[in-house]
Order: structure tokens, then sequence, then C-alpha cells
């Protein structure tokens, strides 16, 4: 099936023969539907915080914070492009009308001034096109203005990472996304010797516009939040590439003949997390999902009380390890931990009370050593993506997992209809400890379920072919974790999937402060 040049090819990426072959027969048998035994709620699975545990939890936060040995990273998966923010406007580009018709369009140019890249847009206009953008709309020539936005003669939006691109207006500055994560991280995760860590996961070809953009404002931000910011770039290795196959099932090659690969979806990020250096907790949020620091406040506390919801159950969960640890352990405390791993983190086994003493201490022991992660939820308003499930695990036993539509056998009505009654959206959101009960870090690739991979269908040089997507980063790349689910506010969540979302209020608040 493969050549010497084939082989050569897969030794540049770090890619062994066998694993090369286990991705083929991945692809070709497809991967087993999860078993979804309920959809998350408040009544299952979801925890709601109530108004008098938020100050308690903030203050072990806080706690946690001003005592850490280890460090606090702020994790934003940085590398994904913006072109689908513009998609709008390509179809505008490509349309055979010259004057908006749809309202995206007419959305776009009525509120063009509102947008933080206006002036830098303007000044491109200018310089290419020798007319400002009113001008230029006043003579009908629209597209001249989105050809100076996402090409490569002016601001080269379309090509650009979103982290790099302006998303907010303040009176005497403007902040892209990935400075916006700055802040935050200045915010929820400075440790007492005043640094915050930040870590982005970039694209090769961005990495050095990015530490070039951070390199030339940490100064202003370090004065401003009078934290010592350490700032770290990571990239999605070649080895985590993922082999293609064609409709026929046969490797897919490009036009020269060589492998085809690809990059293995979020999931492969778990690598780059597990490569953190002396990481205790890792928060990690979307690169888009921020806003200005007059709109900050409900996420830095929500943010906050993640963090001391995940140190709390960690100190409890560590404390039952060493019970578990010792020789001898009655019945009763092993009914007492089994009590907690159900209602902390909804592992239940059907059979618990069958388990011989010695049995149910190794059943929990095996399920509580592993990583946490707390992931904030929010109401499904209708945003496309992934929500938190209830799951049957093949030894029998629950677990919470977040799942997307693509892991649910819908020909199955029972667990249609369970998805359909989710009332719960994934916003990603998460706090996690990566470090085991004696402070050792866990070796996070031994957690993930390779059997939650999927496949999709797209194309290159206009052939179809069959690719294959790793098990998401907070999908199946955690599915062996301990999850907690925690209901959050829906305004912790503005995400900006098009252009025309920075002109919501949540991102035009900047200018109030």
């Amino acid at each position: 099936m493969f050549s010497p040049e084939d082989l050569e090819q897969l030794q540049e990426h770090g890619i062994s023969m066998e694993e090369a072959m286990s991705q083929i027969a991945a692809i070709r048998d497809g991967f087993p539907y999860l078993d979804i035994v309920a959809s998350a709620s408040l009544e299952q699975g979801i925890m709601r915080v109530e108004n008098e545990q938020v100050t308690s939890f903030l203050n072990v936060w806080e706690h946690f914070l001003s005592t850490a040995q280890g460090k606090v990273y702020k994790m934003v998966p940085a590398s994904g492009a913006a072109s689908r923010m513009f998609k709008d406007l390509y179809s505008f580009m490509d349309a055979g009308y010259s004057e908006p018709r749809t309202d995206a369009e007419k959305t776009f140019f009525t509120q063009i001034n509102n947008f933080a890249f206006f002036d830098r847009l303007n000044e491109a206009c200018l310089r290419n096109e020798w007319k400002p953008i009113s001008k230029l709309i006043e003579a009908g020539k629209h597209k001249n203005i989105v050809d100076n936005l996402i090409n490569e003669k002016g601001l080269n939006y379309g090509n650009l990472p979103k982290g790099l691109l302006l998303f907010h207006a303040y009176p005497k500055s403007k902040r892209t996304a990935a400075e916006e994560h700055l802040a935050e991280g200045a915010l929820y995760a400075k440790q007492k010797n005043g640094k915050s860590h930040v870590h982005f996961t970039v694209s090769p070809e961005h990495r050095d516009l990015f530490k070039a953009l951070i390199d030339k404002s940490l100064p202003a931000y370090t004065e401003y939040f009078g934290v010592i910011f350490e700032v770290t770039y990571s990239e999605q290795k070649a080895s985590t590439d993922t082999l293609a196959l064609t409709e026929d099932n046969t490797v897919f090659r490009k036009s020269d003949g060589s492998i085809l690969f690809r990059p293995g979806g979020h999931g492969a990020l778990i690598s780059n997390l597990n490569d953190l250096p002396d990481a205790d907790v890792v928060f990690i949020k979307n690169i888009d999902n921020v806003v200005p620091d007059y709109y900050k406040s409900s996420t830095i506390i929500n943010k906050k009380l993640l963090g001391g919801i995940l140190v709390q159950a960690c100190k409890e969960t560590f404390g039952y390890l060493r019970i578990l640890e010792r020789e001898h352990v009655s019945r009763s405390e092993l009914d007492r931990i089994a009590d907690y791993l159900s209602d902390i983190y909804m592992i239940k086994h059907p059979d618990r009370n069958s388990f011989s003493d010695e049995e149910l201490k190794a059943f929990l022991f095996e399920k509580l050593n592993r990583p946490v992660r707390v992931c904030g939820m929010v109401r499904n308003e209708g945003e496309p993506g992934g929500g938190p499930f209830v799951v049957r695990e093949p030894d029998g036993s629950t677990s919470l997992q977040i799942l997307e539509s693509t892991q649910i056998d819908m020909n199955r009505p029972d667990q249609k209809a369970l998805f359909e009654e989710g009332r719960f959206f994934n916003p990603v959101d998460l706090v996690c400890n990566i470090k085991d009960y004696k402070g050792k870090k866990f070796d996070l690739q031994k957690f993930v379920n390779p059997k939650t991979a999927f496949i999709s269908n797209k194309s290159s040089d206009g052939r179809a072919l069959k690719a294959l997507e790793r098990p998401g980063l907070w999908n199946g790349a955690m599915h062996h974790w301990n999850t907690i689910f925690v209901e959050v506010p829906i305004n912790t969540f503005n995400p900006v999937k098009t252009v025309n979302d920075l002109l919501r209020s949540s991102h035009q608040a900047a200018l109030k402060k």
C-alpha cells in the first residue's frame, strides 16, 4: 500500500506505518455511536450554583491563586481562520450585482463605521482607491471596500486568524481578540507572583504575526493591569495530522502522487495541552468569545466560580484517593466514596452493590484517579454545536460527556428524542486540573477515547474525500476525564461567527467606559 516515498512522507510527519494503517481502517470502518442515557439537565448532571454559594467558591479560587505552586494557564485555541466570518461578503463579491441586497450585506455597509477596524479599512481604501469609504459607498463601489477588507491589498482579514482581527474600539485604543484574552487572563488568572500565563495555539504561518502583535502590546497591558504576562505559543503537531481516503476507500493522493495529510481537528490540541510546563490548572476558551472590559464582569465572576468549583472538587477527590490507597477500607467508606462519585461526577454503576469490597475499591480508584474538568453550560438558544449528555460506558457505568450530533445515532428514535430534549449548549468554557493527587502530571493521551473520532466529507482540488477528524478537544479527547457541568449565564457567551456579530451590543460596549 505504501511506496518508499510514502514511508518517507510518513516519517517526516512523525506518523508510524502502524498509525497510518489504523487511520485507514478507521475511515473504512467508521466509529460507533455513543449510547445516550439522558440529556444533561439541572435535575440530572448540571450543577446550579445558588447565590449564597457563589462567594464561597470565589474565595476558594482566590485562595488557590495565592497559594498555588504550579502555574495557572489560560489556553486559547487561536489557529482558526477568519475566512468564515466573511462568508456573506465573499458571496457578495461573487454576486452578479454591485450594491448590497441581502440583510447581512445591508447591515454591514449601513453600520460600517461602528466596526473597530473601520479606521484602518478607511486608510486602506484611501491608499488603494484614492477615496474614503463614504465616497466609495456614494459611488456604488461597495465591492472595492470589501476587496480592501478581505484581500491582501488591504487589511487581508479574509486570510488571517480571528485572533489578529480588531474586535473592539475603546475611546483611546482598539483591541484584537487576542488582546482581549490577555485582559481576561489578568483579571481571573493572576497568581501570587504577579504573573498571568497565557498560551495561544497558532498556525505556523501566523506565529510571527501573533508574536509581533503581543510583543508590541504587552508593555501597555502590563502597566494597565499591573500584571506580568508570560505569553507562550505552540502549533498543532504534524504527527497529529491524518490521512484521507477517496470515495472508493483508497488513500487520497495529491496530483503529484504524494499522500494528502490533513490537520486532525482541534482534538489534536490535547497534545499541546499535555505539553504545558508546570501546569496545575488550565482555562480553555475559544478565541472569538470575548467582550470589552465594560462587559467583562459576568465573564470574570463566572470564570472564578468555575475555578473555585474545580479546586474544591479536586481537594475532595484527592482526599478520597488517599483513603483508597489504604490497605483496608471499610464497606461504609467505600459506599460513601461511591455516592460522592455519583453525586459529583455522575459516574454510577448498576451492579455496584454486587461488587466485592476489593472490586468496588478498584473501580472507585480507577474512576477517581483522572484529570478533572469543570465545564460551563448555557441555555440553548439555537446556537449550533455540541451539548451535555449522560452516556452509558462499555463497562456499564455512566459518565458526563459533551457530544456533537454526529456522535448520536439519529436513526434510533429514543436517541434522537434525547438529543432533541437538550436544553443546554456547550460554549467551550472550561477549566481543567491536569495533575494527580500526588502532584504528578497526568499523561492526557491516556484519557482520550479514540472511538469518538468521526469521518467528515471534504474535498481537495475539486475531488471528494473522506477525512478523519480526531476526537474533539472537549469531546472525545477528554472522554475519560471526570466532568462537572455548571450552569453559567448566557451573557458569558458572545462568539463572533460572522463579521456582523461585532455589531452586537456586547461588542460595542467598549466606548461606554
